[in-house]
């Protein structure tokens, strides 16, 4: 093996004959940072005329797979990665790319400015720019049309999804597919170019199959179907310049990708990206794990069999409890149900399937949890149940086993209190379907071991889900804040609008389904019960917002989809709003003596998100969530928040804690019980800090 040389801590050099190495070492990702890029400018220097093909691999994992984060948000260092791609595809000696792991983003952009692309197997490909409301600024948009054409290059560029080596090579992205290590790899292929097995072409020399309905009809599309997003429509804008001449087109990418940087969604995507990650990036995600080699699950209603889904899908074997053999069956046939759903959408084989269902093991006996590691109790919402199931599990489970209730609002705390074991007891509030939905609220009691805490978040990297630390309180964070906001749709609605408008409004601002519609989703029997529940003890002083209408409409047994009528009707197949709940409206105004007034879309926005972020604010002042990153990731993964908007508390820093204070203040002349100013924010408007400085200093 030819001696290497360095040309820096990232790039090096080697040459074997005619072929010349250049090797990215630059872990974990092989980021495209400063010093790759002006590594590979040095080292295409160095080499000048001495070799006849050059051939660039990475070390380590994965080939390139994007940007480098030290540099986001930051002013760029010279060289920029499409000066330095233009300089590789003038290169009078022939440049291949051998790509392993992944090629994404300014990765693949190195690859496609190269004149051939080898993939070893198992190699996957992607332009996932879109997804953090930017798009390929290196030359992507114009060079991959030029090899694979339009239809797959949009396809690719707008969904952001990864390519197999298979696709890309029966796409033309690649130009072959190998098995190997990445330097053997490369050697063999250059060899090839040098044997005129591999040919070589500069990409800016081929012309893209152009055609303008393609373009016209994707851009109809992305309007359709993303209308508050300024990404997509300008990928298609930079992709349409690719009939151009490519220094042409790559000024025309350029401008596209300025537009967006220019833009908030480009900063809350942005936002949403780090924030996923910084969620298990604290102390309590980190440190000693108990097993997690068998999981029981009690209940198999919706959430149980969610829940059943998601671990099996896992890999996890799972026990089933419920009491009646009718409700093992229907648990089961639930679960069967999921995955069938799942091999459908090409989520995992018929193959994976079968085994996951071979790891189910139904049981109407509770004393078969002795041996679990695990058990996630997912019955109804009621705390004398709970506490009579965590009384039995305390003499039936084996020592050390993990203890964990699905509750939405209840005190985990006085769940624990029911066995001799409380450092064992935690809540795992996953969210409705929990085989889909990405959240789960690790819920931290007032005993729960380090140990166990540490496994919930172990068990929500291993179902892929985004965990988020709480703290005990009625609704945690989530339901907690949006026990207080939807206080709000009530007063909008009592107060002149129509639910309709409501939730128009708010679809139109970005949330993917408006209050009322999800209401009807979840079932208004749900809210129903927790409303009884609050007055009960006495949680819900507040009369004027107590959900009279909402309480009304669930007396009369209409909850909504699961009854096909609620706030909607849903005989049409899509909702069509219900005349008779206009009727209760009028009668509750009425006996409560409000005249209606009108709303703009604007007013309803205003309220809507005040009231969602007063509450963040409070959760985060009392240590509810441990910084407002964790309010936000819970809102995008378990609310529809809209993701370009980042999070509620993302989204507050862009109106500013001055202005949310003037707003609050001013409806609280209004209602001063319910409009009050969190003191958190109040500090923030004297000293002009933001929730972002927060999550710093988190």
């Amino acid at each position: 093996m030819a001696e290497t040389t360095s040309i820096n801590d990232v790039i090096s050099i080697g040459q074997e004959g005619d072929v010349a190495l250049i090797c990215i070492d630059n872990p974990p990702v092989n980021a495209t940072g400063q010093a790759v890029r002006q590594g590979l400018l040095d080292a295409m220097a160095q080499i000048g005329t001495s070799a006849k093909v050059i051939a660039i691999y990475c070390a380590g994992r994965t080939f390139v797979a994007g940007a480098d984060i030290k540099e986001f948000g930051k002013t760029p260092l010279p060289p920029s990665l499409p000066d330095v791609l233009n300089q590789i595809e003038d290169s009078e000696i022939p440049v291949i790319s051998v790509i392993h792991g992944t090629a994404l983003g300014g990765g693949l952009e190195l690859a496609l400015a190269t004149h051939a692309r080898v993939a070893i197997e198992g190699a996957k490909i992607g332009l996932p720019e879109v997804l953090l409301g930017l798009l390929p600024g290196a030359g992507g948009t114009q060079r991959l049309p030029r090899l694979s054409g339009l239809p797959f290059s949009l396809d690719v560029i707008l969904s952001g999804r990864q390519v197999p080596a298979k696709e890309a090579l029966e796409k033309g992205a690649v130009d072959r597919v190998m098995s190997g290590e990445p330097r053997d790899v490369a050697l063999a292929a250059a060899q090839d170019v040098l044997a005129g097995k591999l040919s070589t072409r500069k990409t800016k020399n081929l012309t893209a199959d152009y055609d303008a309905k393609v373009i016209e009809e994707t851009l109809a599309g992305v309007k359709k179907k993303n209308p508050h997003l300024i990404s997509p429509v300008k990928c298609v804008e930079a992709v349409a310049a690719c009939n151009k001449p490519l220094e042409e087109g790559l000024k025309v990418e350029r401008q596209c990708f300025i537009d967006c940087m220019q833009t908030p969604q480009r900063a809350g995507l942005i936002h949403a990206f780090f924030g996923e990650r910084a969620v298990s990036n604290i102390p309590e995600a980190k440190g000693d794990t108990r097993p997690l080699d068998k999981i029981g699950v009690i209940g198999g209603g919706t959430m149980g069999s969610g829940i059943t889904t998601s671990c099996l899908m896992a890999g996890i074997p799972v026990r089933l409890i419920e009491v009646a053999q009718e409700g093992l069956d229907r648990g089961v046939a639930t679960i069967t149900k999921n995955l069938d759903g799942a091999v459908s959408r090409g989520k995992m084989s018929a193959e994976k399937r079968d085994a996951a269902l071979a790891m189910l093991e139904p049981s109407l006996a509770m004393e078969d949890l002795a041996d679990v590691d695990l058990v996630i109790e997912a019955v109804f919402e009621k705390m004398e149940i709970k506490k009579e199931i965590f009384g039995k599990l305390d003499t039936i489970c084996k020592k050390g086993a993990i203890l964990a209730s699905n509750t939405s609002y209840l005190d985990v705390n006085k769940i624990a209190e029911m066995t001799s074991r409380p450092e064992d007891v935690l809540g795992l509030h996953f969210f409705s379907p929990a085989h889909v939905m990405r959240l789960l609220e690790i819920v931290q009691g007032a005993k729960t071991a380090p140990d166990v805490l540490a496994t919930g978040f172990a068990l929500a990297k291993r179902l892929k889900k985004v965990g988020v630390l709480a703290q005990v309180c009625d609704g945690f964070i989530g339901n907690r804040i949006l026990g207080h906001y939807s206080k709000v749709n009530a007063f909008l609605v009592l107060d002149g609008a129509s639910p309709q408008q409501v939730d128009d409004a708010l679809e139109r601002f970005g949330l993917a389904m408006g209050p009322h519609k999800v209401g009807d989703l979840a079932g208004l029997d749900i809210g129903y019960m927790n409303r009884q529940r609050m007055k009960e003890e006495g949680l819900d002083p507040n009369a004027r917002y107590g959900g009279d209408v909402a309480d009304r409409i669930a007396e009369k047994g209409w909850y909504g989809r699961k009854t096909g009528k609620g706030y909607y009707l849903y005989d049409a197949g899509r909702p069509v709003p219900n005349p008779e709940v206009e009727t209760i409206i009028d009668e509750v105004r009425a006996e409560k003596g409000i005249t209606p007034q009108s709303f703009t879309d604007e007013e309803i926005v205003d309220r809507y998100m005040t009231a969602m972020i007063s509450e963040a604010a409070r959760v985060v002042e009392d240590g509810t969530a441990k910084r407002p990153v964790d309010v936000d990731m819970v809102f995008l993964f378990g609310y529809g928040f809209p993701r370009f908007r980042g999070g509620p508390l993302h989204y507050a820093d862009t109106i500013g804690a001055e202005e949310l204070v003037r707003r609050i203040e001013a409806y609280a002349k209004e209602d001063p019980n319910y409009w009050q100013v969190p003191e958190l924010l109040r500090k923030m408007a004297a000293d002009g800090t933001t929730f972002a400085d927060l999550n710093k200093e988190g």
